[in-house]
């Protein structure tokens, strides 16, 4: 697996930890099972083990980045491609009239996996503010 951090960002290591325990990164190589509903040679998408609506999918980026934080210029093309992915899954899954796309950033704002990741929820009315 390649590690590629851009240290002059990462404010999270010691919440990143060890690349190699990273759990995207182990489903992204295959090394843990999922339910996959999209794959390409940039993107993996698949179902959350805690849906938080009737259709709840990951959508990760196969090449670690911890977060939003993280991001380079080098990534405006992965993060573009990802939210391609999120708008083609949704049609794909039946909630392309309504749905939501979401990025945690940080601990406070609840990510609990630090590597980057879209939530795509759908299926119910979405009530807001969120949290």
């Amino acid at each position: 697996m390649k590690k590629d951090l851009n240290l002059k960002t990462r404010s999270n290591l010691e919440e990143v930890g060890d690349l190699t325990d990273c759990l995207f990164c182990k489903i992204a190589n295959k090394e843990l099972p999922s339910e996959i509903v999209y794959e390409d040679d940039d993107v993996l998408a698949f179902r959350d083990i805690n849906p938080q609506a009737p259709v709840h999918v990951l959508i990760i980026p196969k090449r670690h980045i911890a977060s939003l934080s993280d991001l380079t210029e080098d990534d405006k093309d992965a993060m573009g491609h990802l939210m391609f992915v999120a708008s083609k899954l949704a049609g794909d899954l039946g909630i392309g009239e309504g749905f939501r796309v979401v990025v945690n950033c940080g601990k406070d704002a609840g990510q609990s996996v630090f590597h980057i990741h879209m939530h795509l929820l759908g299926g119910r009315s979405l009530g807001w503010p969120p949290g």
